[in-house]
């Protein structure tokens, strides 16, 4: 699949993720009375999962596919990279957009996932879903597939 391609399905479930994202916090800021900054972390990680279920299904079936097995070592990548960039840059740019500017919660979260998004496309293109390791080990999968 070329990397336009990819770029489309990962934008369109980033899309959905935001959805997921911004739901999670407004229910959590706005119903459960949590801080904005508790409340961004766990909506984060919210639409980090959601994001990386949809990436493995749909965005990169075909280099995910070969191996269910190797589902997890996938997950603590994508966590490493699309995790730890959109944790922290979601964080630090609520600190500055919504506690030193004042911009509404959603307002600020929206600019700060459009910021992480970039990032997150090339490292899970480049590492998390197409690693030489990976590579192999779907590999050997196929082969002990074809064994069977």
């Amino acid at each position: 699949m070329n990397v336009f391609l990819r770029w489309i399905r990962f934008n369109a479930v980033g899309a959905i993720g935001v959805v997921v994202q911004l739901s999670a916090l407004a229910l959590l800021v706005y119903y459960f009375d949590f801080h904005y900054i508790l409340a961004t972390a766990l909506a984060v990680e919210t639409a980090i999962l959601h994001n990386f279920v949809w990436h493995e299904k749909w965005t990169w079936s075909d280099v995910a596919a070969g191996c269910s097995s190797h589902w997890l070592s996938r997950l603590l990548r994508f966590h490493l990279t699309n995790g730890f960039t959109s944790l922290l840059g979601n964080l630090v740019l609520m600190q500055s957009l919504v506690g030193t500017f004042r911009l509404p919660v959603l307002y600020a979260n929206l600019i700060a996932i459009a910021a992480c998004s970039v990032i997150n496309f090339i490292l899970s293109h480049y590492w998390v879903f197409q690693d030489a390791e990976a590579s192999r080990a779907l590999t050997r999968c196929a082969e002990q597939k074809v064994k069977i």
